[in-house]
């Protein structure tokens, strides 16, 4: 049986007072188990791209309950939900949002170097998150040197590099054409299944959801459809 990795209860999130007040969040609940791989889709305005937020420790719900691994991330202050997403979640964006001036090697180091690692340490293991998606031998070129997909490489071995409990993809494949776009998510799919990173994934894009095991489908701020594939664990 797998540990329930997040727990969202009744969360709700509201911007903004009296009238000009919108409800982003209306009352969500639902459960995550580690090694999951979930889509989060929903047209604009539907709520996921909050609710990856908060899951992400980047905001915080209006009311409700978010646990995870049984911790009360709600009750957290800023600097606690900060240092729970240096050490238990991973981002990659639709952006790639590495440094211009510095090699593969030297982005994928940066979470590392924030936590005050020594440099042979930091060498070694952003070394092996390059080799584990599939860019040994790129480690000193800069992002001007690599493609759109091997930059998105770059961007998830900086996100793996920490190990963490949760990879928050956010629209990852949203500036890469069809086939580079079928190799990331060959990717994630790999990182989940052979290495049991659990794996969140807001798209717009059905094809890129099918590789999920699971699809959350936000509407008005609620789940409208809840939807595990068959055949997936």
């Amino acid at each position: 049986m797998k540990e329930t990795l997040i727990s969202l209860r009744e969360v709700t999130k509201t911007y903004g007072s009296g009238q000009a007040a919108f409800q982003a969040l209306k009352g969500v609940s639902f459960d995550i188990a580690e090694g999951e791989f979930v889509a989060v889709m929903g047209p604009s305005g539907s709520g996921k791209s909050t609710v990856m937020n908060i899951l992400g420790c980047l905001d915080v719900p209006t009311s409700g309950e978010y646990l995870f691994l049984g911790e009360h991330v709600e009750l957290l202050n800023r600097d606690e939900r900060a240092l729970l997403r240096r050490h238990c979640l991973g981002f990659v964006f639709q952006g790639f949002n590495l440094l211009a001036r510095t090699t593969a090697l030297e982005n994928v180091e940066l979470p590392l170097l924030y936590r005050g690692l020594p440099l042979a340490e930091r060498h070694a293991q952003a070394k092996a998150a390059l080799a584990l998606v599939g860019l040994t031998g790129w480690e000193h070129h800069t992002p001007a040197e690599l493609s759109g997909g091997q930059q998105q490489r770059v961007a998830i071995a900086r996100a793996i590099v920490t190990r963490p409990a949760l990879l928050l993809a956010d629209e990852p494949t949203g500036n890469l054409d069809s086939e580079r776009s079928a190799e990331i998510m060959q990717l994630l799919t790999g990182l989940n299944q052979e290495h049991g990173i659990t794996v969140l994934m807001v798209t717009h894009e059905p094809d890129m959801a099918a590789y999920a095991s699971r699809t959350l489908r936000f509407v008005d701020g609620l789940i409208g459809h809840d939807t595990a594939y068959v055949g997936a664990d």
